[in-house]
């Protein structure tokens, strides 16, 4: 009597069953469940918050496949449950709302068994999962990243940044901005001077006691929280003491 695999659910021949029909059994075996494991691609429609991927045993099913597009019918973020077996995915979120990848605690049902992993609108993700918890495929890439890092950098980043870098800057140590427009909240302690442009709508530089802000093309000079110095766009200056010409600063 046959049996079937536990991770992909491939159909075990018994000693001496199937005698002048085991070549079906394994040409289904090879040619369509195994395909779909390593190559298989297939889209799911979650029409419920929570869905379970099908998972049959000796048959095709989508949680077999090694590609999965993810829609939604529901109008709302969704979670789909994989069987609790290890597995990689690649996962493309076609839909409009975020689609959250869990191991099921039994195969079938919608109870999560441990930690998922969210994907994006719009964004396609590689991930694993141990049976349990899925994971992110890379937490350490060498080399150059093309297109959008959504999340948290932590660590080093060695080389340069092109385009727009938007969030809380943190520390920058010896940074070097290339082109590009940054804009950065939060503290900046930068130990050594930027090269290159950093451009914002609105803000101020600050040291220890003096602050420049620009406001509406005029730039004020501050002390200790009292202006001092102002310029405007036609090059009109306004000292609130004395100017002296010629003299040594």
């Amino acid at each position: 009597m046959s049996t079937y695999s536990n991770d992909l659910r491939l159909e075990l021949i018994a000693t001496g069953d199937q005698s002048g029909t085991w070549g079906a059994t394994t040409n289904n075996n090879l040619g369509t469940l195994l395909e779909q494991a390593i190559s298989g691609y297939t889209t799911i429609v979650a029409t419920t918050a929570n869905q379970a991927l099908t998972a049959s045993s000796g048959v095709a099913d989508e949680s077999r496949n090694s590609t999965l597009v993810l829609t939604t019918t529901t109008g709302t973020a969704f979670s789909l449950y994989t069987p609790p077996t290890p597995k990689l995915y690649v996962v493309y979120n076609a839909s409009s709302y975020t689609g959250t990848l869990y191991n099921s605690t039994v195969l079938g049902n919608t109870t999560a068994a441990g930690a998922g992993v969210a994907i994006p609108a719009g964004k396609t993700m590689t991930v694993w999962s141990d049976g349990t918890n899925f994971y992110f495929q890379n937490t350490h890439i060498i080399g150059t990243v093309v297109g959008n890092v959504t999340g948290n950098v932590t660590g080093n980043l060695t080389g340069n940044v092109t385009g727009d870098v938007s969030g809380n800057a943190g520390t920058v140590t010896n940074g070097v901005y290339t082109t590009g427009t940054q804009t950065v909240g939060g503290s900046k302690t930068f130990s050594s001077p930027i090269t290159g442009s950093v451009t914002g709508s609105s803000g101020s530089v600050a040291t220890t006691n003096w602050t420049i802000t620009e406001v509406a093309g005029k730039l004020t000079f501050s002390y200790g929280g009292v202006a001092k110095f102002s310029l405007d766009s036609s090059g009109n200056a306004i000292a609130s003491s004395n100017v002296t010409a010629y003299g040594t600063p």
